[in-house]
């Protein structure tokens, strides 16, 4: 909490002369003042603190403050701390020695840990290489929850809302079972001269790391075996029967591996640079720092409970009470209480209904799986405020812009669903148009075009003003960032032997230059692999896909993976290239749904699994493991998640009754594969041509709106600097895309668990944020995602179901009908009449 020292306010208590002691530094370097143990890492502070002149702290205080200059994860009042402290001590306090012990204090933070306190928790200053890693006890958990946890997480990703098991959730369950593993004997065998043994000795930090580090990069699923099976397989798709085993292996084989090979360019630009945070990835250290670390237990806000303590408690609690809105009391899932006080009143759901409306409620849900959407207790909350207000400005226009104006024939339709439908305002089927997989004009003309909702509408307009703003406002904003990165990549061409840490001086990469760097040709060859096996897919099956768009979609990602990894990097909010790839392969490719569907898998998964490695190897990079054992971890991982996923997708396929409907009584409704399949018939087999110059020409300037709105924001940013550090105009048009189907619903209450954690209890309880912030949000993951199975196969894949009250308001009125503001009597259609469709 901000006091005065003197007559300034620098964000710190005040601090009397007499108190600048020993004891007050080392509690400033992260000592806990109720433990009598040594601290390892505020000693090591410690000395650099006595070894660090005035002068130098002072010159390291100036560079930070230029660095850090527009860094919105840098702390403002550190900032303003910072400023005062190099204006002098006649600006800062009327005291000598506390104002150079702070200027010392602050510079040995900033240049021997991290400016950031949120990396200073979840990492050490100093690191020791003996630790053992990449054991193969460590391979043999990181593969075993590999497929555990790909198992879980692509059974559980046709679902909304979705459950998935993190890599900080699989850490946890790990640790027992590396501490078993401390009971094996001591095997080993030798080959060219290293010694490999079964049991190296107590579990170590650095394996609980290697091993979550080899299944984080695989639990995500496959983004083909999801999304492309699903929708070329079930007739109530593109029913391609064609599409075999051998297909999907090379299909989904190739889209994985494909993006590492970007990996080797984006680590340099993303990796190593200070400022690329990465926030999304701190719950997993801290986490791991918290299990596998030899760290005292701390007293932190009266909390003395160890945090594996504290998660099993959590865990335990969230598992039982996970069985009241999955199963007894399904209401508390969608809490669509408004809708009760009229169920039939269509205006009334299609505003505050959670199921089909746009979820403006101010009590949505008791349910984590909605909750924790939006991840509140991970991304910071200034990103949940701008997505917040994006979210907000798009349900307002939805309202009175477009559907109770009926733009577009919207009001015929449901006002917030991801569906295409027909002119009869019946769910669109492709293959009515399609002849040998082809676009059929004759068809179409006796068919029906195909319709977006009003909150699509709003959807694709905004993603398609995302792009040039997105790409346009970083570049801009970031530059500094940028250039240095590029230079740093073009001295590296020039020096193709030159170490990747030569422009890197901070604490974190000089210890990680001690450890062999992966070769850029280990990247090249994998993407090269990757390349040959998507040939074969293409050309080995009817596909109707040239071999140039697989070069083409690589060129795409090439030039859009820098600024998009960026974004993500710094604030924790991703967007993938799909929907900028559909629309220049719909254009490319008329008329051709499949080829579409193909391409658009690598255009998305191209980047995605290439922040995917990257974000590993910025976890690596923090706890210090060797870079060549996380390469060879993560291909072995991936090996395994690609079997995993196709077989667990081809079981959905035959086992899972009414997959993918709406009506679907486990929730398995397929979000994600029904936007997929929309987007291939609007963009793929009707084509952007007809879109963009009949059906929806005003989505065509949302491109010119998303680039000249960067104009007004950079001023904002530029004359008003302070009042909007944490305004980030790409998160607000982040927040456009939270509809269709979700809805405000999502994120309401993700905004209140991040008000409580991330800025509240964060500002005025950081010790105990520190120790159980991480450990809650896993724990109640944890807790509901093996809830769910349980509940799954126990009472759900052979239905017992509870019929009261209370498992049936929330679907009983217009909320779960999914109605259309304006109904068509039999034999009407809305839009143009046949034979004169665009």
């Amino acid at each position: 909490m901000s006091e005065k020292l003197g007559d300034v306010n620098i964000g710190i208590k005040k601090i009397p002369s007499q108190s600048v002691t020993e004891e007050y530094i080392l509690e400033r370097f992260g000592k806990d003042p109720t433990l009598d143990e040594p601290d390892p890492a505020a000693l090591f502070l410690y000395e650099k603190y006595l070894n660090t002149s005035i002068t130098e702290s002072l010159e390291i205080l100036q560079k930070a403050i230029i660095y850090h200059d527009d860094d919105v994860n840098f702390s403002q009042s550190t900032m303003e701390k910072l400023i005062l402290l190099v204006e002098g001590p006649e600006k800062y306090a009327s005291d000598v020695e506390v104002y150079e012990t702070e200027v010392k204090i602050e510079a040995v933070l900033i240049n021997y840990h991290s400016p950031y306190p949120e990396v200073r928790a979840v990492c050490d200053p100093f690191d020791d290489p003996l630790i053992p890693c990449d054991t193969l006890r460590a391979y043999f958990l990181g593969l075993l929850w590999t497929i555990i946890g790909t198992g879980v997480n692509q059974f559980f990703s046709p679902r909304m809302p979705n459950i998935s098991l993190s890599s900080g959730i699989l850490q946890i369950l790990m640790l027992p079972c590396g501490r078993l593993m401390e009971f094996l004997p001591n095997w080993g065998f030798t080959i060219c001269g290293t010694r490999y043994q079964l049991n190296p000795g107590p579990w170590t930090y650095k394996e609980q790391m290697f091993a979550s580090i080899i299944f984080n990069v695989s639990i995500g699923g496959a983004f083909a075996a999801f999304y492309n099976i699903i929708t070329q397989r079930l007739p109530m798709f593109y029913d391609e029967q064609w599409a075999t085993i051998g297909y999907q292996f090379l299909l989904v084989f190739s889209t994985q591996f494909v993006g590492f090979g970007f990996a080797g360019i984006m680590r340099r630009l993303i990796v190593y640079p200070v400022r690329a945070v990465w926030p999304t990835i701190l719950p997993t250290l801290a986490l791991n720092r918290a299990l596998a670390a030899n760290e005292p237990n701390k007293t932190v806000n009266g909390w003395k409970i160890s945090r594996y303590g504290f998660f099993l408690i959590v865990f335990c609690g969230a598992f039982i009470y996970y069985w009241l809105p999955a199963y007894l009391f399904e209401a508390l899932s969608f809490f669509n209480w408004l809708t009760w006080i009229s169920p039939q009143n269509f205006n009334l759901a299609a505003i505050t209904g959670s199921i089909s409306g746009l979820g403006l409620n101010p009590i949505p849900s008791f349910d984590w799986a909605v909750l924790n959407s939006n991840y509140p207790l991970e991304v910071p909350f200034y990103a949940q405020v701008n997505m917040l207000v994006g979210a907000v400005i798009a349900g307002f226009v939805v309202i009175p812009g477009l559907y109770w104006k009926n733009f577009k024939w919207t009001a015929y339709l449901p006002i917030n669903s991801n569906l295409i439908y027909t002119n009869t305002g019946q769910p669109y089927e492709v293959r009515e148009i399609l002849t040998n997989g082809l676009f059929d004009k004759e068809k179409y003309q006796k068919y029906s075009p195909a319709y977006y909702t009003a909150a699509n509408l709003v959807f694709y307009g905004s993603f398609f003003a995302l792009y040039p703003f997105a790409i346009i406002y970083t570049i801009i904003i970031d530059w500094k960032s940028i250039s240095l990165s590029i230079k740093d990549l073009w001295e590296t061409i020039k020096h193709p032997r030159r170490s990747i840490y030569d422009n890197h001086t901070d604490p974190h990469s000089k210890m990680m230059s001690k450890y062999d760097e992966v070769p850029d040709w280990w990247f090249t060859a994998v993407m090269i692999i990757a390349i040959v096996m998507g040939i074969a897919c293409v050309k080995g099956y009817p596909t109707h896909t040239p071999v140039w768009g697989i070069f083409f979609t690589i060129g795409i990602n090439f030039i859009f993976l820098i600024p998009i990894t960026l974004i993500y990097s710094v604030t924790g909010f991703s967007f993938g290239l799909n929907v900028l790839v559909e629309l220049i392969i719909g254009y490319t490719l008329p008329g051709n749904g499949t080829a579409l569907n193909i391409l658009k898998a690598y255009g998305y998964n191209i980047d995605g699994q290439a922040q995917s490695y990257i974000t590993d190897q910025k976890m690596a990079h923090y706890a210090k493991l060797p870079p060549k054992a996380v390469f060879k971890g993560q291909m072995i991982s991936t090996i395994f998640q690609v079997f995993v996923s196709v077989g667990v997708v081809n079981w959905q396929i035959s086992n899972i009754s009414g997959l993918c409907t709406k009506t679907q009584p486990e929730k398995f409704t397929c979000p994600g594969p029904n936007s997929f399949y929309a987007a291939s018939v609007i963009w793929g087999v009707v084509g952007p041509k007809k879109i963009f110059k009949s059906l929806y020409p005003l989505l065509q300037w949302s491109f010119l709106f998303g680039a000249a709105a960067v104009i007004p924001c950079l001023l904002m940013k530029k004359y008003f600097k302070k009042q909007t550090a944490y305004f980030q105009p790409t998160l607000v048009i982040g927040g456009l895309l939270s509809y269709a189907p979700y809805n405000l619903t999502y994120m309401t209450g993700s905004f209140y668990l991040s008000m409580a954690f991330m800025w509240y209890i964060k500002r005025k309880y950081i010790g105990w944020w520190e120790k159980y912030n991480y450990v809650v949000s896993s724990s109640l993951t944890a807790g509901v995602a093996f809830s769910a199975i349980i509940i799954f196969f126990s009472v759900q894949y052979k239905p017992r179901k509870i019929i009261w009250w209370g498992n049936t308001v929330s679907y009983s009125g217009a909320d779960a009908a999914g109605g259309s503001l304006l109904v068509l009597k039999d034999g009407e259609i809305f839009g143009p009449p046949p034979g004169q469709f665009p």
